[in-house]
């Protein structure tokens, strides 16, 4: 059943903008969620709609319907799980090559997603809806490492909010195409869809977003290099696009690298090895780091062979 809830405007909130008025009476909702209400037309001021940046004035009543959740329909699935840490409100998790996060068209089941419901039961944050049940950030399918999951709203937004100022930690590693010139650098370059392939992003100026990545040379080999990669930003392929953009594509990337895949890799060599948060309730800084798994040492071995 939908929940009714009415505000009357104080004299401090004069000028306030109405999803800002919104996010802060409701402390379950993010900025974006309180503007989705809008949108949706669940959110009125003294019986009347207005927009996401209408200016309240004191005395202003506004009434804001919160609509049922709707029932979860993604299948829980008994799934192995590598937890590297779990209390009440975050969970850690290393997750393995080849596993999809969430449900999408053509992965319905097998996500990390699946196994977390198993897990986990209720106890996930539903901010990204039905089918992203505590997933606060993403890496991708062919992405090893680790992963930072919200099992309520409220850790949820607190971690978001780390996200969106860049105080969040995330380190990676991985191996690239060719000998990097140097031993550090930073890509500050933005990033969008790219213009003519979909499935792709691309360092353009057009419908794009700030990117900047940190790099870090561990080891030269022939025709490859090994790196460490601290991501001040997180767009969607940032570390894949930036690296191919700087001529020193991720090894194995079937998207982004040359026509010839190395094969033995099923995908790229990137693994998210370092997760670093301040802690939504304890409020302590939590660091987390894990070994590289195997298909990743296993090919180290094979080009350190020469």
């Amino acid at each position: 059943m939908s929940k009714n809830e009415h505000y009357t405007v104080s004299p401090e909130d004069n000028g306030a903008r109405l999803d800002a008025f919104i996010r802060a009476a409701q402390h379950e909702l993010s900025r974006s969620q309180a503007q989705k209400l809008i949108d949706e037309r669940m959110v009125n001021v003294n019986g009347m709609l207005q927009s996401k940046n209408y200016k309240l004035k004191a005395g202003d009543i506004v009434s804001v319907t919160i609509p049922k959740p709707v029932s979860l329909d993604v299948v829980p699935e008994a799934t192995s799980l590598d937890i590297v840490y779990e209390d009440a409100d975050v969970i850690v998790v290393n997750k393995p090559k080849g596993m999809v996060v969430h449900p999408a068209a053509g992965n319905y089941s097998g996500t990390l997603v699946n196994a977390l419901l198993y897990h986990c039961g209720d106890s996930l944050s539903g901010i990204n809806g039905v089918a992203r049940p505590g997933i606060v950030h993403r890496i991708d399918k062919d992405t090893s490492g680790l992963l930072m999951v919200a099992k309520n709203d409220y850790a949820h937004n607190f971690l978001a909010q780390q996200i969106k100022e860049h105080s969040f930690l995330r380190e990676y590693e991985a191996v690239v195409y060719g000998t990097l010139k140097d031993d550090e650098g930073t890509i500050n370059a933005p990033i969008g869809r790219h213009p003519v392939h979909r499935k792709k992003m691309a360092v353009t100026e057009k419908n794009s977003k700030n990117a900047v990545t940190h790099y870090r040379v561990i080891a030269r080999y022939n025709g490859f290099t090994h790196i460490r990669v601290k991501l001040e930003t997180g767009r969607t392929h940032q570390i894949r696009v930036h690296m191919a953009y700087i001529g020193h594509p991720v090894a194995g990337d079937e998207l982004y690298g040359p026509a010839k895949v190395i094969q033995e890799l099923q995908g790229q060599c990137l693994h998210a090895r370092c997760l670093g948060f301040v802690h939504p309730v304890t409020k302590e800084w939590l660091q987390f780091e894990t070994e590289l798994p195997e298909y990743f040492t296993a090919f180290l071995s094979k080009i350190n062979r020469g």
